[in-house]
């Protein structure tokens, strides 16, 4: 049993299994909001969320709004950096990123870094430490431990779970953490959703060609929710707000210590 399985039946919720094979039996003659996938034109459907915002099925996904051309993501509340000035080892730190989003430096106080790059939040210490201390100081940030370099794989995998990524991590370095495809998982119908401003947007995406070199092998991001269908399963847009509505709530309750 899974994390996710655990997190589900200590929540008394159904199991992500189980809804995928309820897709089986959906309908392909059903209304707008449960019409196949198939048929439904990129960026022409969506359904609320519980939560606020909406689900929104696009061809591809684009990088998240915060990232730095798509190159490097914004620091978050709980990451722990180490903050080094050159030559001044009695200014350097390791500090956590609080709930408000501030780390606190010794000289210039407090700072807010969540929704900063590195290289934003270097370029504004060096600043800081420049307007008053030192002379062209030289600032190198790394991130020892990051909250939002993880993402979630569900559905038919082997290994369902939560797993840290690389800022260069693809679809195909996702599925091969969660141990690849199980005895029913589809290939073909691997969806995966993405936060992007007030709403979530998920794309399918087919491996098989994108190991055979037929489509590009996409960027995966922190945050991101990575749902595998069964081979059998007809999907409509009420099952990717169910799957994604269980992953997300067994996401959440796993990480719980």
């Amino acid at each position: 049993m899974n994390i996710f399985d655990r997190a589900r039946n200590n929540a008394g919720m159904p199991t992500l299994a189980a809804l995928l094979a309820l897709s089986a039996c959906a309908s392909s003659s059903s209304t707008s909001s449960t019409a196949s996938v198939e048929a439904l034109q990129p960026t022409s459907s969506s359904t609320a969320l519980a939560g606020g915002g909406a689900l929104q099925v696009v061809k591809d996904l684009p990088a998240p709004q915060n990232t730095q051309n798509g190159s490097e993501q914004p620091l978050s509340a709980n990451d722990v950096l180490e903050v080094s000035v050159f030559q001044v080892d009695n200014l350097n730190r390791t500090v956590q990123v609080d709930a408000s989003g501030q780390i606190s430096l010794p000289l210039i106080g407090a700072m807010t870094a969540a929704g900063k790059t590195v290289r934003q939040l270097e370029k504004e210490i060096e600043t800081a430490y420049g307007a008053k201390y030192l002379q062209s100081p030289d600032v190198t940030i790394f991130v020892k431990e990051s909250v939002g370099q993880r993402i979630t794989v569900d559905g038919e995998v082997d290994r369902a779970g939560i797993y840290p990524v690389s800022s260069s991590a693809s679809l195909l370095d996702a599925i091969a953490l969660a141990g690849g495809f199980n005895a029913v998982g589809d290939a073909g119908k691997v969806f995966v959703y993405r936060n992007f401003g007030q709403s979530r947007l998920v794309a399918n995406y087919n491996v098989e060609e994108i190991r055979a070199g037929k489509n590009r092998n996409p960027r995966i991001y922190g945050g991101d929710v990575i749902v595998v269908f069964a081979s059998k399963s007809k999907i409509a847009m009420n099952n990717l707000k169910d799957a994604l509505g269980l992953a997300s709530s067994a996401a959440r309750i796993a990480v719980i210590p």
